[in-house]
């Protein structure tokens, strides 16, 4: 029994058709489905049927996230574990929700709303099962990144939260950040992937988004990812800049209703006994931002 990845993030928008020309445009995804109110998006390189829906509200925020767990009977043996937790829950049924089959969904102690699902509608990548080219068409638009790679959420108690992630989900803690009296400010958890996160937890309001990440292949493409912001005039919030937490290279920016994204790059290969790395609070600027050497409060308390 395992949480596998992160499927999809569901989010809310006033504007859903300038959504979707950024998402589309200048991010480079894919729209594969339209309905009255919704937008389903992709990577070029993602198999599933969407890794991002857009949901028309008047108001900005997150409806929910979704992870794949490993195996179909993964989904009754989840649902005792939450429950046992003390939170409840609720079937989604066959055909209750696009591109997915039965799912679970709760909420986790930090007030978002979590999903679990096995399985998925796949719909495949651009380049096909048979004799693939190695690379996408050159002609795609925007930044165009292959697949969506992280989320990060806020949590008024990191360690309830952490605690509800490792021990009812059973992810794995990587990375953690230790004010002086040893309480966790954040976490960086993941599930069964070699990646040093697939879901971090940084005190902040409960319920709060702080971003979601897509991966780019080197840091050559953060920078080109740059270019293309820079001449959409896309506010950039940080960087081109790296992590000391996860080694990665990054840039964090918003999208036009205040939606932060991230593109992401690097990081290190996490073995199943990598020993968990912990960065004391004194010395946080350079986990943070490991070039500029700052906490930036900023970046911090910014949330959807």
């Amino acid at each position: 029994m395992g949480i596998l990845r992160l499927a999809h993030v569901d989010v809310r928008t006033p504007d859903l058709d300038l959504s979707a020309a950024y998402y589309t445009e200048v991010m480079g995804l894919q729209q594969v489905q339209r309905t009255d109110d919704c937008v389903y998006l992709k990577c070029w390189d993602e198999e599933d049927h969407h890794s991002l829906r857009m949901r028309y509200n008047p108001r900005t925020g997150m409806d929910s996230f979704t992870f794949r767990v490993e195996e179909e009977d993964d989904l009754h043996e989840f649902e005792k574990k939450v429950e046992a937790y003390g939170c409840p829950t609720s079937r989604v049924s066959r055909g209750g929700a696009v591109g997915q089959g039965e799912s679970i969904r709760f909420e986790v102690p930090s007030g978002q709303i979590m999903e679990l699902v096995w399985d998925i509608e796949k719909t495949g990548n651009m380049l096909g099962k048979h004799n693939p080219s190695p690379v996408p068409p050159p002609d795609l638009p925007g930044i165009a990144p292959p697949r969506m790679d992280h989320m990060l959420v806020n949590a008024e108690e990191v360690a309830e939260s952490a605690a509800f992630f490792i021990d009812v989900l059973g992810m794995r803690m990587t990375e953690q950040v230790l004010d002086g009296n040893g309480h966790q400010l954040g976490v960086w958890l993941a599930g069964n992937t070699r990646s040093p996160h697939d879901i971090a937890i940084v005190n902040g309001p409960n319920g709060a988004l702080h971003h979601w990440a897509y991966w780019l292949d080197d840091w050559d493409s953060i920078r080109k990812a740059a270019d293309t912001l820079a001449y959409n005039g896309v506010q950039i919030d940080q960087g081109p800049t790296r992590h000391g937490v996860t080694r990665g290279n990054t840039i964090y920016f918003f999208d036009p209703l205040g939606i932060r994204n991230e593109v992401f790059t690097g990081g290190y290969w996490v073995d199943p006994d990598t020993e968990i790395l912990t960065w004391t609070e004194d010395n946080f600027g350079k986990g943070l931002f490991y070039y500029e050497n700052v906490v930036s409060q900023r970046f911090l308390r910014m949330h959807t």
